[in-house]
């Protein structure tokens, strides 16, 4: 009886000890660019825990990679190719261009999330040059809004980006980017940068990373996503992040 009582003073006091070190710090993973490679996505998609997965419209696999993410539990974005500054190459599949009119803006939409089975949110590929143009923001936030419940993630390619403060004006939820994992590629880089998401997620209480299905990237989310919830942390659907964001503008 007596060691009864102890063990519920003592689970009591754990509790309250928790409840007064308030919520682990949350972070939400996504992996950009699927599409284009099968068996590099599949491997992706098995990676532990609630990590999304952001889709390239019009490409090869992007369907059959959508479909296989949702069959795991996985969350699904629309990938959406927007025009940056510097890049030279041929347009991509369902990429926003500036010089679009707003018509043609809205049937490349429809064309681009159209290819991207299941996607509950949408978020910018490249980009520095388009979001930074509120009108065109505008009408992004637009077609989202049309659509219900989809939200927004800023993949942050440029600090003037005016992204989250045009989806705060529309009522568009939205997030942003705060670590890029693999800009450097080398598996020593992605997992300092691992780190450093791991920090600034306990200094703001969340934080988004993305990465892409580079086998470097995944080798060290298949290693340390499994030891976050042992070290304090909370990985999270890119959704419920969203829904706790409130917008950083800057």
């Amino acid at each position: 009886m007596i060691r009864r009582q102890f063990l519920l003073v003592a689970a009591a006091m754990l509790l309250a000890a928790q409840s007064a070190a308030g919520p682990s710090p949350r972070i939400a993973i996504i992996i950009d660019d699927l599409g284009y490679e099968l068996a590099a996505g599949r491997r992706a998609i098995a990676l532990p825990g609630p990590t999304a997965y952001a889709v390239l419209p019009g490409t090869p696999h992007g369907a059959t990679l959508s479909r296989l993410a949702n069959e795991n539990g996985k969350e699904v974005l629309l990938h959406l190719p927007l025009q940056a500054v510097e890049y030279r190459g041929p347009a991509e599949p369902g990429a926003i261009m500036l010089d679009m009119s707003r018509t043609t803006f809205r049937s490349t939409f429809a064309d681009a999330i159209a290819t991207v089975p299941y996607a509950i949110g949408v978020s910018s590929h490249r980009g520095s040059l388009l979001t930074r143009h509120p009108g065109h923001m505008g009408w992004l936030m637009e077609e989202i809004n049309d659509r219900g419940d989809l939200f927004f993630i800023d993949s942050y390619t440029t600090h003037e980006s005016v992204a989250l403060r045009v989806a705060g004006e529309t009522g568009v939820n939205a997030a942003r980017r705060d670590v890029f994992l693999d800009n450097d590629r080398s598996t020593e880089a992605v997992a300092r940068e691992f780190e450093r998401l791991k920090s600034m997620a306990r200094e703001q209480g969340q934080a988004v990373a993305i990465g892409h299905p580079f086998p470097e990237t995944l080798e060290v989310l298949e290693s340390e996503l499994p030891k976050l919830r042992e070290q304090g942390f909370e990985l999270v659907t890119i959704s419920k992040l969203v829904a706790k964001q409130l917008n950083r503008i800057l």
